[in-house]
C-alpha cells in the first residue's frame, strides 16, 4: 500500500531502484474506464466470508429465513453522505433519502428484493448493511465494497533515449517492473479521487544487451505490457557508422592530402 500516500492530492514523491526489476506501485483515475468491484460479505452470525469480482453492475442480495416483511439497506459510502432504502412488504412500498441515482431496489420473481448497484464507480465504495425482519426473526447482511479501477499504461522514449513508462490514474496499487531487469527511477502523484499515477524511467541502457525494453504492468484487474526500441543496440545503425567512417582521423588525413588543388607527384 502506498501508506499516506493515498491520501487525495497530497503525495508527490520520487523514488528508484538501484537494482534489477524496479517495483512499483500504481493506481488509477478515470471514471470512463473498465471498473471492478471486490465485494466481501459477512452473512448472519455464522461469520461466512465471500469475496467475488464483478464487472459494471453489482447485485447485493439479502435472503433470511422464512417470509420477510420489511427490509433495510443502510449505505455508508467513503465518500458522500449515508444512504437508506427501506421496503415495507405489508404495505408494497419503499422509501429512500440520500441515495445515488444508480443505486435501486431490483425486484426479481420469487425472490426477496435486492439491492442493485449500476455503473459502479468510485463514489460507490464503502460499507452495504441489510437488516431483514422476516417470521423466522431478524437477520443481518454485512458487505464491504471495494472499486477497482485500472491503470492506464503508456511507453515512450525521452530525449535521451531512456524508455519512460507511465502507468496513469489506477485503484489499487499495481506492480511495474522492466524487462530486462535493471535500475530505473519512478515519480508517483495522487489524484483528488484516490487514485495514483505514477511514472518510471528505466536508467539502465547503456548496460543493455538489446534495444528492445518492455514495462509489466500487474494489477488486480489484470495485467499489461508494452515494448519500446528505445535503447541503442550494441552495434551502430548504419548511417551513424558511416558518419562516424567519414570524420575519422584517417579519412580526413587522406582527403586533406588528395584533396581539389593539390597535383600528385
Amino acid at each position: 500500500m502506498l501508506g499516506s500516500s493515498q491520501q487525495a492530492g497530497q503525495c508527490k514523491k520520487a523514488f528508484s531502484s538501484t537494482k534489477a526489476r524496479a517495483t512499483l506501485k500504481v493506481v488509477r483515475k478515470s471514471i470512463c474506464t473498465i471498473v471492478f468491484l471486490t465485494i466481501a460479505a459477512v452473512i448472519g452470525a455464522t461469520g461466512t466470508y465471500d469475496v467475488m469480482t464483478v464487472g459494471n453492475s453489482s447485485v447485493l442480495t439479502c435472503s433470511p429465513k422464512g417470509n420477510i416483511t420489511m427490509l433495510r439497506w443502510t449505505i455508508t459510502p467513503k465518500a458522500g453522505g449515508l444512504c437508506t432504502l427501506v421496503y415495507r412488504v405489508d404495505k408494497n412500498k419503499t422509501h429512500r433519502t440520500t441515495c445515488s441515482d444508480n443505486i435501486n431496489w431490483t425486484f426479481r420473481p420469487g425472490q426477496p428484493p435486492a439491492l442493485e448497484i449500476r455503473q459502479v464507480g468510485i463514489a460507490q465504495e464503502g460499507n452495504y448493511s441489510c437488516e431483514a425482519a422476516s417470521t423466522e426473526g431478524n437477520f443481518h447482511t454485512r458487505y464491504h465494497l471495494t472499486v477497482l479501477a485500472s491503470p492506464r499504461l503508456s511507453l515512450s522514449c525521452d530525449e535521451q533515449g531512456s524508455p519512460v513508462c507511465e502507468a496513469a490514474a489506477g485503484k489499487p496499487p499495481a506492480q511495474l517492473s522492466w524487462v530486462p531487469e535493471g535500475s530505473s527511477t519512478a515519480e508517483e502523484k495522487c489524484h483528488n479521487n484516490g487514485t495514483v499515477t505514477v511514472l518510471s524511467k528505466f536508467t539502465a541502457c547503456s548496460t543493455n544487451v538489446t534495444n528492445v525494453t518492455t514495462c509489466m504492468v500487474s494489477h488486480p484487474a489484470g495485467n499489461w505490457s508494452q515494448s519500446t526500441p528505445c535503447c541503442p543496440s550494441g552495434e551502430l545503425p548504419f548511417v551513424l557508422s558511416v558518419l562516424r567512417a567519414l570524420f575519422s582521423p584517417l579519412f580526413m588525413q587522406q582527403a586533406n592530402t588528395s584533396g581539389p588543388g593539390r597535383i600528385a607527384a
